[in-house]
Parts: C-alpha cells; structure tokens; sequence
C-alpha cells in the first residue's frame, strides 16, 4: 500500500474521490479502506475497499492542481467556487456558526444546550427545560451545528405519535432538516416505494417515528438491529425512563437502551426528567453516558458536571435572555355553588358501604375508594356515572355477591339515580363554564378564526358530554369541536392538532384528555385554556398550561381554573384542598419556576397518589397547605428525600457565550450567492428572482429532482411545481402561518420556504458550483491592487482527528513578494486587500502567465503544508494532555463501578457471585474500551493533515 495513504488522506478509487476514515489489516495480508465519498456521486456514502483488489489508488498531492483561467465576468466563477468551499467547509469546534440563523425568533438562552453539545467529546445531551421553552428548537439548533461539521447525515427522531407531524414541521420549516414520518400512513406509502426487502431507516437518512411503532412492531425493531445514525433524539424521554413496577416503561427502557447504542450523539428532551427516584433519573443518564455514574442510587452534582450531560432551566431563570416573548399568564378561578342535585349525589357518593375482597370494612381503603368516586363526581356526572356503571358490573359477574357486595351495589344505584336529574342546567360547573365564556372579561363566540379554546378533562365521559351539550349552548355546529384522546389513531391525532391551527378550519372548540398536555403547539391560534377538571398534579396543570403559555405566543394567555363549592362539610374541606393546588400553581404560572417543588413528588402519578391519600385521611387544607407543600425543606438527615435539590439546585447556569464574528464573505449575503449560482446552471433555466422579497423560484431540473426524491418527506416533495426560497425570514414565518390556516388538504407546509446554506437546494447549488470548476482543479484570479511582484495562493488546510472530521480549518493566503520566499497570511485580510469581492474586480480576459503560476505552484503548497504540520503539533501537544486527563478520569470512572459491583455482590452465595461478577466486569470492560477508543479517535490529531489549492491570485498579464 502507498505510505502516503493514512487516515484523512484524499483519495481517488473508482474514478471518485473519497477520504480515508480507517484503515484496516486484512487476512490477505493487505488493507482495507474505510472510506466516505467526497465527489458528487458518491457524497454522504461510505464505503471500504481492499488495496489489493483495486487497480489505481491515487492520493492527492496538492501541488498538482491544475490552474486554469478564469475567463467569467467578474471572476464569478471563482468567487463562487470560494464561497461554496466556506459554506461547506466548518471546523468542528466549539462554537455557534450557523444555528442561531435559523428561522426562528431566537433567544440567546435556546443557543446554551447547542454550546454544551459542542463542548462534549461525545455530544450525549438531556435538554431538561421547563415547559414552553423550545425544547424542539433547542435540539434543531444542536443538530444543525453537528450537520455542519458532516455529524448530523443519518438523523432518527423517536417522539409521540401525537407530535410526528408538529416535530417534523418545525425541523423542515425552521432548519430544513427533513424528517421522512414513518406513522401508519407513511410506514404503508414506504413500503410501496422502496425495494422489497430494504431496510427504509438505510433507505431514507433522516427519520421520525413514535415509540409505540418501534415498540409494537418486530419488523421496525429487527431493522434497528442493522442501522446506525448519527444522531438521534429520543422526545419526552421521562417514558423511556425505568420505573419500579411499570412493565410498559421496562419495555421502552429497554428500546431506548438499544437505540443509545446505535448513534454518536444522543439528545433527550423532557421537561419531567424525574419521577422522584435517583434511579429513574440516573437510567436516563446511563443512556447518555453509562461511564457517568457508578451507583445509580448514589450519585451527585459533581458526578453530573463532570460529563455536563444535561441543562434543566425554568421561565424564571431566563427571563432576561427571552426578550420579553413570555407574557404573564392571566388567570381565574371560576367558582360555582353546589346545586341542589349535585348535593344529593355528593351524599350518595358519602353513604356508599365501599367493600374489599367481599366484606365491607371502614378505613384507609374504603375512604380511598370514595375519593376515586368522588375524584369523577368532581369531574362531571358522566364520569361519576360511567365510574359507578363500571364498579357495578364488576361486582355483578361474581357467581354470589356478598351482602356486603349486594348493598356496596345497591348504594351505588342509588348514586346513579342521584347523578340521573343533574341535567346541563343543574350542572354548576357548566353553567359557570359557558357565563364565563360570554362574561364581559372573555367575550368569547367562537365567531373569530384567530381566538380558539382548549378545555381539557382527565376524563374520556367528561369529553364526550362536553361535546354533546357545548355546541348547541355555545350556538356553534358540530364541527367547531373535536376530541383529542390517547384513543385515536396517530393520523387522527396529528389530523386534528394541524386543523386546530389552520384560520381557515371551522374548528373552534379542543376538548383533551391529558394525552395533548405533553409537547403539543396549540398556541398558534389559541390562548385561552380552561381546566373543566382539576388534575391532582402540580405537573399536569403545567403540562397543560403549557399548550398555550408557550415560547411564541403573541397573546397574553389566559387560563380558567373551575371550581366547585359545596355546603357538605366533607366535601367542602376536599375541595378546598383541591383549591389549594390551584393556587399553586397560578403562583408557579407568575413565578414561572419547577411545578414538581410543590408537592416534592416530581411524577403526576405519585402527586395525584399523594392527594387521593390527604383526601381519605380527612387532612384540612390548612393541615394540607402546611405538612404537604409549605414544610421546611430536608435537613442533612434526610436529605436524600430532596435528591433533586441537591443535584439541580447548587449550580448556576452560566449565560450563553458571545457568537463568533462572521467570517468575511465574497458574498453580500446568501441571496447574492444564490442568484448568481443559479445563473450558471444551463439545465435551471426558467428561475426567477424577486429582489425585494429576496426569494428564488425554480422547477428542480432532473439531476435536483432525483435528490430530492430521496431526501424530502413526500408531504414537501414537489415533482413538478416550483420550490419557493426566500432569505427573509419575516416572509418564512408569514409562509409558516399561512399554512397553518389553510384548510386544503396536504397543503399545510409553508409554500416558501428558508433559504439559507441548510436547505437541500442549497446544498445542490454549492456541489454544482464545485462540480464545475472540477476535482483538483483551481481558477487564477487577476487583481491589479496586488503589488506587480506579488503571488498568492488561496489555501485550504484541515487538521482531522482519527475519524476524519476537521478539529482545525485553517484558511490562508501563500504569498511570495518578488524573489523572497512564500509567507502565509491571513485569508480574510488578503482578500480585503486584493479587492477580491462581488463585482470588485474587473475580468478583461487577457490571458495570464499559467505556467509561472504552476511552477511556483509547489513551493507554497510546501510553505501551507509545513505551516499545518507545526499547527498540527502545536494543537498536539494540548489535546494529548487532554486525552491523558479524559483516560484518567474514566479509569478513576471504571474503578469506582468496580467497587460498587462487590458492594453489591457482598453477601451472595459464592457461585451466583462468580457468575453475575463475570457477566457484569464483561459489561464494564466493553463500554470503558469502547468509550475510551471514542475519546482517542475524537480528540487526538492525524499526523497528515489536509491542504487543497482553491485559486491563485497574480497581479500579472502577459504582454
């Protein structure tokens, strides 16, 4: 094998050029080459290729680029070129280039999950923040940075079935990244599309797809088992947390766990990234990073920063760096008195002899049962009634039911008699519902397209006798409202949510269930939320309240809490204690901080728990408010019931880093760059350009249209219409709303869409300028502002780590003044100074001394090339006092989970001792090696590094 090929060499194999990612011994005696494509045709695949079976591996050299005039007016084929190789190339450093120029309205907070990313050796990275922030922003800003750096080519989004179309929407419609949806619809057009057989996460490189698809399919997760990605994210990943007792979540635990195995950066997303356990939360830090923490029981804020796997903020804490786009929610609580008939059912549900295992016994039990009954009543009568029909069937299929159970039955007929005469009228709540709804304060009809409602109710009976009574109270038709339920299928589900925001849908009125209160935008047209039921969760109220109190919402949102009041001591003293929660939680609303602080329980589930269990001790509210939410925080002694203070609470967030400087461009702006390299493609002709909107309109010529095919979600592929771009992103985001308010269908994505240097047709006209001044090949530029004894080479050197990605982009100019030997300067301040810009330089044709310039061609080629080697060891020298400090750290790492595994084992027979040791050390092993091999291919530097001869610049003519 040539001594000159080592990893991060060009190559040509094939008749394309490749770059050498590995390079392996084979059995033969020779190599194999791992390599990724670089030229047109083979960009964004790899492949491997043995030395001894291919006739011609051609490395690169530099010095024989063939320099050729360029004869086009201005040199624009030159300036192209160049700007095309800046928008391409990006060092995969730590900071900002691109992200915060995404379409969006950006804040500097949502650039800090981005930073840390960047800063990770392994980008593995929990986005924790409180609900409303932007989390999916946040996650689109990291992964646009890693795509820049060529991290981000294979992308698997794994979210509800519920958010598919609103997390693919926001990706495509803020950073163009396009998500093909694998949902129930897209999994069948897929399978029609592709050949037989193929694998459709190889097939199409950026995916989304909800867990309950990969976990309810065998096919899907056999087809896991043979893809890897690049990144993936893994939305409201508290599901895929392990939970005691919770056999769905081992399930997904277990998928998830698989999925951490198959990508280089892993990002999840939730704002409850706990559920109170120590060893729930450090589940989902073991996905990120199972070198993190050795006992998952036992583990601190110190453990965390080392690796500073995650960022957890709240309203509160960026507040100053939101630009005021988080109006103060308003809120009331709008109370009812009892009715006469929803008194005798609350008696009903008190007198009712609730039995257990056949026998009636008065206590805990018992009293917990009525606050399950009662917890309906409180919802509605439907509810408390479909509550009793239940109970009562179940106790009816025994073969002989006991007195007991015969009288439990009786009294619960009684109830349903009581429940029978509570009519709309009679209902209080309802009735406090609809005045408040036409009461001055709201002025609420239902008549303007813009000002919708969401009213949620954790209860299915709830929804469904809301919908049968609001339209024709309301004097709206039936079309004006729909259910959103866990019931429905993912495409109704995604159906529904898009109509909610579409003007132009006559849907007015979103009764939900709690299954919209995670993750879903429903504040596009809407800031008005009523909870009909109050949850009995902290939680839930903000997952709800965060529907519409949400990054984005122009209006100040409005919430209605609805209350009951009772003349029934016993009823009174639960719904106050209901109202105490309610207070709460409009204070967490103004304070904007962590609803889980209250109840100290950080899951909904164990805080409703809680609750039902005051409730049934007969606790007051004053005794509630008191020992449940205003106790003293823990002290030393039991301060482990406070795990999450300790580990969230004693750092501070620092601000978001300064952006860099842009670098200077030979372009104005990307427009320009655009519109002048779409004039130099025959086959685009019939573009047109708009100036004043700064947009682009083109039919994608075949070449185009084939890769497209294969890149874009059918719901945005055009075969035959023309693509819209436009660089003003006030027009992106006019476009973004129009189409939510289109009611036509499959026509809700943005007719205009962002362009910027992400966007696929982008990405085409960069690789066709590059394509046309061809490989190794690199225009001459004439400038008479260069002295007459002056040339310059424009270059590029790349310093790779192990796995071929640049660590250092190193742009410069090789200058020789008369006889004197080359020096390097900076490539921006040549540029300045040569006058090389749009339309700055005159091209009057006259041809120029090629030869002269291909003489000295390798003598600055050698100048560039000794001058990244001593970078090269400059940057050396540093990383490998990082590499040695990272090995350190994760042998301390590999020894401290030792320990904790013979604490564990201590005390076990012998013989299972040996055995789970054995299968346990073997775990160790693999994932400290495999981690380790990570950090030294990731951070240490290859001995070759890269250069590339992109033009000359000669101040000469030849007579």
């Amino acid at each position: 094998m040539d001594r000159h090929i080592a990893p991060g060499a060009r190559v040509t194999i094939r008749d394309e050029d490749w770059i050498v990612r590995r390079i392996d011994l084979c059995d033969d005696g020779g190599h194999g080459l791992t390599c990724d494509g670089l030229s047109e045709l083979v960009r964004g695949t790899s492949a491997i290729f043995l030395d001894r079976l291919e006739d011609d591996i051609a490395v690169h050299d530099p010095a024989n680029t063939a320099l050729f005039q360029d004869t086009s007016p201005y040199f624009s084929q030159a300036l192209l070129y160049l700007e095309s190789q800046r928008l391409r190339t990006v060092a995969n450093d730590q900071q900002i280039h691109r992200a915060h120029q995404a379409a969006m309205q950006s804040a500097a907070y949502q650039r800090v999950p981005a930073e840390k990313g960047l800063k990770q050796v392994r980008t593995r990275l929990l986005i924790a923040d409180g609900v409303g922030l932007g989390k999916t922003l946040e996650a689109g800003m990291l992964a646009t940075e890693l795509d820049i750096r060529g991290r981000g080519r294979r992308i698997l989004v794994v979210t509800q079935k519920s958010m598919l179309t609103q997390f693919q929407k926001e990706w495509w419609s803020r950073f163009t990244i396009p998500l093909v949806r694998l949902d129930s619809a897209g999994i069948q057009r897929i399978r029609n599309k592709i050949p037989s057989g193929h694998n459709p996460f190889n097939y199409y490189d950026k995916t989304i797809i909800s867990m309950d698809t990969l976990k309810g399919n065998n096919e899907y997760r056999n087809y896991l088992e043979k893809s890897r990605w690049d990144i993936i994210v893994i939305d409201e990943c508290h599901n895929v947390a392990v939970r005691k007792g919770d056999a769905g979540s081992s399930q997904r635990a277990r998928l998830a766990k698989h999925l951490a195995t198959k990508s280089d950066t892993l990002i999840l997303l939730s704002a409850t990234p706990h559920d109170g356990s120590a060893n729930s939360f450090a589940s989902l830090i073991w996905l990120l990073d199972p070198t993190a923490i050795s006992d998952p029981d036992d583990f601190t804020r110190a453990d965390l920063d080392r690796k500073d796997l995650f960022v957890r903020r709240f309203k509160k804490d960026i507040k100053a760096q939101a630009q005021g786009q988080f109006l103060e929610p308003i809120t009331r609580r709008l109370s009812a008195r009892a009715t006469s008939e929803e008194e005798a059912a609350y008696q009903a549900v008190l007198a009712i002899p609730f039995t257990q295992q056949g026998a009636h016994q008065a206590g805990k039990a018992s009293e917990l049962q009525r606050v399950g009954l009662q917890k309906a009543l409180f919802s509605s009568p439907a509810a408390a009634d479909a509550y009793a029909r239940h109970r009562i069937e179940k106790l009816s299929r025994k073969p002989v039911p006991t007195l007991a159970e015969q009288a439990e039955v009786d009294a619960l007929q009684t109830l349903r008699q009581a429940i029978e005469p509570i009519t709309p009228a009679r209902f209080s709540k309802y009735q406090r519902l609809l005045n408040a709804l036409r009461d001055p304060d709201a002025l609420w009809s239902g008549t303007d397209t813009r000002d919708r409602l969401v009213i949620f109710s954790e209860r299915i009976e709830t929804l469904k006798w809301l919908m049968a009574n609001l339209p024709g109270d309301l004097g709206l038709d039936q079309g004006a409202f729909s259910i959103l339920d866990g019931g429905l299928s993912d495409i109704d589900q995604q159906e529904i949510v898009e109509r909610f925001g579409q003007e132009h849908d006559r849907l007015r009125v979103l009764l939900c269930s709690d299954v919209a209160s995670e993750g879903l935008n429903l504040h596009y047209l809407c800031h008005r939320l009523v909870h009909f039921d109050l949850p009995w969760s902290p939680m839930v109220f903000q997952q709800r309240n965060g529907r519409v109190d949400r990054f984005g919402q122009p209006h100040q949102p409005r919430i209605d809490y609805l209350l009951t009041e009772s003349a029934i001591e016993t009823v009174k003293g639960d719904l106050r204690v209901i109202e105490v929660l309610v207070r709460k939680d409009e204070q967490i609303s103004k304070n904007i901080g962590d609803p889980a602080s209250v109840l100290r329980k950080h899951s909904s589930e164990e805080e409703e728990a809680t609750v039902a269990q005051a409730l049934a001790d007969g606790v007051t509210a004053e005794a509630f408010e008191r020992d449940y939410i205003d106790r003293p925080a823990p002290d030393e002694e039991d301060a482990e019931e406070d795990w999450e203070t300790a580990l969230f609470g004693t750092a501070e967030e620092p601000p978001p880093a300064a952006l860099p400087a842009d670098p200077h461009r030979l372009f104005p702006d990307l427009y320009a760059f655009a519109k002048q390299a779409i004039a130099t493609i025959p086959e685009a002709a019939g573009y047109r350009i708009d100036d004043g909107a700064r947009m682009l309109r083109l039919s994608p010529p075949a070449d185009l249209r084939r890769r497209l095919r294969r890149q874009l979600p059918v719901e945005v592929l055009r075969e035959t219409d023309e693509y819209v771009l436009s660089a003003q992103i006030g027009l992106v985001e006019e476009s973004i709303q129009r189409a939510r308010e289109t009611d036509q269908q499959g026509a809700s994505w943005p007719e205009i869409q962002y362009l910027w240097p992400q966007h696929p047709i982008c990405q085409w006209l960069i690789d066709r300028v590059i394509g046309a001044v061809g490989r190794r090949r690199a225009p001459v530029i004439h400038s008479p502002a260069l002295g007459g004894d002056e040339t310059a080479y424009l270059m590029l050197g790349l310093i790779p780590n192990r796995k071929g990605q640049p660590l250092i982009v190193e742009w410069k100019a090789v200058v020789r003044r008369g006889a004197n030997d080359f020096a390097i300067e900076d490539f921006d301040a040549f540029c300045r100074r040569a006058g090389i810009g749009v339309r700055d330089l005159p091209n009057t044709g006259r041809a120029l001394d090629l030869a002269g310039l291909q003489t000295a061609l390798g003598d600055a080629v050698a100048t560039m090339q000794l001058f990244v080697e001593d970078q090269v060891k400059r940057f050396s020298a540093t990383r490998t006092q990082e590499v040695n400090r990272k090995l350190a750290e994760l042998a301390q790492l590999r020894d401290a989970q030792e320990q904790h595994l013979e604490t564990r084992l201590a005390g076990l027979p012998e013989t299972i001792r040996e055995g789970r040791r054995a299968r346990r050390r073997k775990d160790i092993e693999e994932v400290f090696a495999e981690y380790g091999q990570w950090v030294k291919d990731s951070l240490e530097v290859e001995p070759m590094p890269y250069v590339q001869v992109l033009a000359a610049v000669t101040p000469q003519l030849t007579p």
